[in-house]
């Protein structure tokens, strides 16, 4: 019989998290900002709504772009489609947005390739 793998060692640090969205998480972003930095916690969200409250990073669909398509589909209903022959659209627009300020807070360095690539850094 194979023994038992042995344990990994500790962690010195806690992983960073990911955090979903809900409307309660949404609403409460600044104090999940706080609490994630006191604990010396990386998140990553899905709303850059939360990186300006002080998260980490988000990776996440434009809303801009959405409620322009959106809009479309408003008019073409008003102008006498049926809804159900609407194809179903998925985001086509994604943004990453960096908060250096919080990374820095972390002890965290971004990698300069990174920081080129995304479409808002907080200072």
């Amino acid at each position: 019989m194979a023994p038992w793998p042995a344990a990994s060692p500790p962690r010195r640090s806690p992983p960073g998290r990911s955090v979903l969205t809900t409307a309660v998480i949404f609403r409460e972003r600044s104090k999940i900002a706080q609490l994630a930095l006191k604990n010396r916690l990386p998140t990553s969200f899905a709303h850059r709504e939360h990186v300006e409250a002080g998260g980490l990073m988000s990776y996440g669909p434009n809303f801009p772009d959405m409620w322009r398509l959106a809009a479309v589909f408003v008019d073409k209903i008003r102008k006498g489609t049926n809804p159900p022959d609407l194809p179903v659209e998925q985001p086509t627009k994604f943004e990453l947005v960096i908060n250096l300020k919080t990374a820095k807070a972390l002890g965290l360095t971004i990698p300069p390739s990174l920081l080129q690539r995304a479409d808002q850094v907080i200072e």
